[in-house]
Order: structure tokens, then C-alpha cells, then sequence
């Protein structure tokens, strides 16, 4: 089905957004956790509710919107502001 991996790449550009220009919009706050602890819940609320249509693509968007801020998840940053200069839309962060 090619809904999956579109909203795959739905909740990547979400991250991405987010990441690049939210964060710089808001002032890059270190009380706001990470978006990859977005994608995580996401993807835990795809899993338990399996069952209904939506969930499936919470699950794709949860897997996209944590790929896109991967190496945050490596360094295992929760709360901590993003470290300042210039940023890439496509990337992995």
C-alpha cells in the first residue's frame, strides 16, 4: 500500500520542519523535548492499536518523524537545545 510509506515522508518533512525552522521560530527552548520522543510514542500508540487503519499510519509517521532526528536519539538528547549554525533540511539529526 503506498499510504505507508507516504505518511512515512509525511512525518520525516514533519521532523525536518520542525527541527530546522520551529525551532529556530521559537527560540530553540530547552524545556521542549526532542521530536524524536514524538516519533517513539507515536510509534507505540501504532503498535497497540494495530487494529484500526489510523494507527498504521500513526505508526509510519511516528517511524518518520523519529528518522528524522536520529543522531539526537544516538546522543540520547531529551531536552537539550539544538546546537546552533547552519542546518539541513535533508538530513538526518
Amino acid at each position: 500500500m503506498l499510504m505507508f510509506p507516504l505518511f512515512a515522508f509525511l512525518g520525516y518533512l514533519v521532523g525536518r520542519f520542525g527541527h530546522v525552522y520551529l525551532n529556530v521560530w521559537i527560540g530553540n527552548p530547552n524545556w521542549l523535548p526532542h521530536h524524536w520522543i514524538y516519533g517513539i510514542l507515536s510509534i507505540i500508540g501504532g503498535i497497540i492499536f494495530w487494529q484500526i487503519l489510523l494507527a498504521k499510519y500513526l505508526l509510519f509517521f511516528g517511524v518518520g518523524l523519529f528518522v528524522s532526528d536520529l543522531k539526537d536519539f544516538f546522543k540520547l538528547k531529551f531536552f537539550e537545545p539544538d546546537d546552533d549554525g547552519r542546518k539541513s533540511f535533508w538530513d538526518i539529526d
